[in-house]
């Protein structure tokens, strides 16, 4: 069972009818509603068609972070003298007398 066409004169025909009842003073107050009604009732089923919808798209990308986002270089650590040469430190003996080769 299909949905009755409505043609202009069917239209007119309601709306002189619908004047007739509620009057001039709340036919807008009546259509302004029921314009939102339609609305929401539009908004309602696209959300729901949306939601059980299958996509097969990727997830879009997270935005970059602070803790994703790149690092400065570190600096150069061979050149920074963090803690003093434990080979060079002369507070040590040097080892005397080790042989060099005990073969």
């Amino acid at each position: 069972m299909g949905l009755p066409n409505i043609g202009p004169v069917e239209l007119i025909i309601v709306l002189v009818i619908a004047l007739l009842v509620l009057g001039p003073g709340k036919l807008p107050e009546v259509g302004s509603a029921f314009g939102k009604t339609i609305r929401e009732f539009k908004k309602a089923s696209s959300d729901i068609t949306d939601s059980t919808s299958l996509t097969t798209a990727p997830a879009p990308a997270a935005p970059a972070t602070a803790s994703t986002a790149v690092a400065a270089p570190a600096p150069n650590t061979l050149t920074q003298a963090t803690a003093p040469n434990t080979l060079s430190d002369s507070s040590e003996p040097a080892l005397k007398g080790t042989p060099a080769d005990p073969a």
